[in-house]
């Protein structure tokens, strides 16, 4: 059974997309400039990354396929490696097109109303319906639940510079704790919390040496996504 019929798909996202939405829509122009905890963006270039995210969301929950499903809630992420060419030209691309927006109160009004749209249609899905993203099929239910680990994972990276913003919910960090075993292999250490495996696991944060000890040689293989 994937991790996505453990963790019931809809209600993960719907958790972790109110989560992130209720951070986002507390935030002021100025608070927009601030750093996050992805390389050379800003709240706003993250959120609009988050849109971004939660619009091909809605449009592959409206494609439907009959092609035989190649990818899962853990192996979607197997092509999703940091410090490559297309990871470099993604983080160009979301800042360049943030940019446009000349308010951020455009910005978060659009994505507000996108997560939105996203979690109804998670909702109507059939989560065994096969979908196509990113030039794969996958289970409806699957893509839902990559959708609550990526806006989850990117939640913790919002909030660096924002202390009294809440934190991800813990239906999304139950999902990306889930995904991240199933990429090492093996279940991290139980005294690891969720957020320090996400930060570690996808780059964000570098394991100590006590860390790197508990994995063994699965230490070798972070980050697992990014």
């Amino acid at each position: 059974m994937s991790i996505a019929h453990i963790t019931a798909p809809a209600r993960t996202l719907r958790a972790a997309y109110e989560a992130a939405s209720a951070v986002v829509a507390g935030l002021g122009d100025e608070e927009s400039w601030l750093p996050t905890g992805c390389t050379g963006w800003a709240v706003r270039d993250l959120v609009f990354h988050c849109l971004q995210d939660a619009q091909r969301g809605l449009v592959a929950l409206h494609t439907p396929s009959d092609g035989p499903v190649d990818r899962d809630a853990v192996t979607y992420w197997r092509d999703w490696r940091p410090d490559t060419a297309g990871a470099a030209n993604g983080r160009r691309w979301a800042r360049v097109n943030g940019s446009m927006f000349l308010v951020f109160g455009q910005l978060q009004e659009l994505y507000l109303e996108t997560l939105a749209a996203a979690v109804h249609a998670a909702d109507a899905a059939d989560p065994d319906g096969r979908v196509t993203t990113q030039g794969h099929v996958l289970t409806a239910g699957d893509l839902i639940t990559t959708l609550a680990v990526e806006a989850t994972v990117h939640h913790l990276d919002l909030t660096v510079r924002l202390p009294l913003a809440a934190g991800p919910a813990p239906e999304g960090l139950t999902a990306v704790r889930a995904t991240l075993d199933g990429l090492l292999g093996r279940p991290a250490p139980a005294d690891w919390s969720d957020e320090r495996y996400a930060r570690l696991s996808t780059g964000r944060a570098e394991p100590t040496r006590a860390e790197r000890a508990a994995l063994g040689a699965a230490a070798d293989r972070l980050p697992l996504f990014g």
